[in-house]
């Protein structure tokens, strides 16, 4: 199967194919990609790359040994990056998406470096966020959680935080932060492919005994509460400040005061001139949306993402218990839709 995403028709028919899960995505030639992808490949073999190379470090360390994982996972531009931040401002590591390094490094036939987790007599508790998307398929498509599970770590040593964000901004944040890295018709078919992807994640979670929290960017509008209620469901209320909330910087200072936050080494495709905010405090950052066109608006209904948003808002509001006026505040009309 040739897969040419960026047509409507030939879109709407991966889209049909991501929500089925349909195991012609794993076993599809994946052609390259100027810059991004220098291998013709497959889903199939880039993951098994991946899986074995985590395994490396994985095997031979008992259970207990792996810390708590607070695993992050959505599709890009949903507010992770300050997640991550706001977790390290915790005094806990916080990596910033090591897995899709590892997968970026395996699309241009790099040697692979494994991603080292602390034992869990030095660091209990760690974060680490993922972003499924943008630049090629391969990472609009794949699955990190599913990574980590078949690599060895411990599924009770894990807690999945399914993140989404409301379509149109997240999607207007794709086009005016990345289009300088590709056109603007694949931009939104890779869009599509991950915001689909991402519900599989957390249905991957489920069917593997991996607890479960959706939390929506769109929460941050009440930044405080929201993430105190976070850390109550994952079981760390002992972790939260109010000033990992509010205070990422010392008076006086420019830039965030948070040394938690571990990057990996990437190639320098893929810096991108402000792709984040600098910020002081976690909070919500509104999208203006007027740069979409109704046809591109009318692809994200057609091929189910707003569906998916709208199953992510009631799982939120299930997850973190929250009372109606306080959902209605937050969401909107995505939540009388979701009801």
């Amino acid at each position: 199967m040739n897969i040419d995403v960026t047509s409507h028709d030939s879109l709407e028919r991966i889209a049909d194919l991501v929500r089925q899960q349909h195991n012609s995505l794993d076993t599809t030639r994946l052609s390259p990609v100027d810059g991004f992808q220098t291998r013709t490949v497959t889903l199939e073999t880039l993951m098994r790359e991946v899986t074995e190379c985590l395994a490396e470090s994985f095997r031979y360390r008992p259970a207990q040994d792996f810390p708590m994982l607070y695993f992050a996972c959505g599709k890009a531009r949903v507010g992770s990056t300050a997640l991550s931040n706001l977790f390290g401002m915790t005094g806990m590591p916080s990596y910033y998406q090591p897995l899709k390094a590892m997968l970026r490094d395996a699309l241009v036939g790099k040697a692979l470096t494994p991603w080292i987790v602390p034992s869990a007599a030095d660091e209990p508790n760690i974060f680490s966020k993922e972003t499924i998307g943008p630049y090629v398929l391969a990472e609009s498509l794949f699955n990190p959680l599913k990574l980590l599970i078949e690599a060895g770590y411990p599924r009770h040593r894990l807690h999945l935080i399914a993140l989404d964000r409301e379509p149109a901004s997240a999607l207007a944040s794709w086009l005016e932060k990345l289009i300088s890295r590709a056109p603007e018709s694949t931009l939104l078919a890779h869009y599509v492919v991950a915001a689909l992807s991402a519900v599989w994640v957390a249905g991957y979670a489920r069917q593997q005994g991996v607890p479960v929290t959706h939390y929506v960017y769109e929460v941050s509008k009440e930044a405080v509460s929201s993430v105190r209620v976070l850390f109550d469901r994952l079981g760390i209320s002992g972790s939260f400040t109010e000033n990992a909330v509010t205070s990422w910087r010392e008076p006086g200072q420019e830039q965030a005061n948070n040394a938690r936050v571990i990057f990996p080494s990437e190639a320098a495709i893929y810096k991108v001139p402000n792709l984040h905010t600098s910020d002081s405090a976690y909070r919500y950052q509104r999208r203006v949306t007027t740069s979409l066109s109704q046809a591109q608006l009318d692809v994200l209904e057609r091929c189910g993402v707003n569906d998916a948003y709208r199953a992510s808002v009631a799982a939120c509001v299930r997850d973190l218990d929250l009372n109606a006026a306080t959902s209605a505040h937050l969401f909107g009309e995505w939540l009388v839709t979701a009801a």
